[in-house]
């Protein structure tokens, strides 16, 4: 999954990207509103953990424009601790959680997967599709109970199938999602690292379209 991280504190922010791609997500940084705001309306991101004292544009008027655009990007805004106003206005200008400033990652990346489920309609407290259940802690998945390995690639590629079941996902959009914009991104590889989930998992889960991409779990 793809995050955005929009926080103008530099060590903040170098600590929080190496915490959230060590748990399998690709991330990318912005330290400014108006450098977010291009981001956020130009690249499909899964979700926003956006800071709302930012520099050259504030978060607040960065999120009003998103959703002024219609941007339905899943934003936890980051506020000061005690700022009960900051999350008020926060919540009415379009966000969808806050945490208070200081944190612990582990809240923070409890309160992202819990967002991103919820935007893909998995309430639950594990994604769980077609007989499989992700294990996020330990970057695995759980086939009939029984614990599968997989590299980072392999988990950031099946989480992202089984947050769309029945869809139609491109090389390309794939590829979108398992890099951040600072990475090399050949959509070829995809099918390297299809044929290696199928092979841990068995090739009936993820079928081929040609000239359209894969479908994991049904047809689309």
């Amino acid at each position: 999954m793809k995050i955005l991280l929009v926080e103008d504190d530099a060590r903040l922010s170098a600590r929080l990207k190496d915490d959230l791609s060590r748990r399998g997500y690709a991330v990318d940084v912005a330290d400014n509103g108006i450098d977010a705001e291009h981001l956020g309306t130009e690249w499909e991101y899964d979700a926003v953990v956006l800071d709302l004292g930012l520099p050259l544009r504030s978060g607040l008027d960065t999120l009003r424009h998103w959703r002024a655009q219609h941007n339905p990007v899943p934003v936890l805004i980051l506020t000061a601790r005690d700022a009960w106003h900051e999350k008020v206005d926060g919540f009415q200008a379009g966000a969808d959680d806050y945490l208070g400033k200081p944190f612990h990652t582990e809240e923070l990346v409890a309160r992202l997967q819990a967002l991103i489920r919820r935007s893909h309609a998995q309430p639950g407290g594990a994604v769980s599709v077609a007989g499989l259940t992700l294990d996020e802690a330990r970057q695995s998945v759980l086939v009939d109970a029984r614990p599968i390995a997989l590299s980072g690639v392999e988990f950031r590629l099946l989480r992202y199938f089984m947050l769309h079941p029945g869809q139609i996902l491109s090389k390309t959009r794939l590829s979108e999602h398992l890099y951040d914009n600072d990475s090399e991104r050949d959509s070829n590889v995809i099918e390297v690292h299809v044929n290696r989930l199928r092979n841990k998992l068995g090739p009936d889960y993820i079928t081929t379209r040609r000239g359209q991409g894969y479908v994991f779990g049904g047809a689309a």
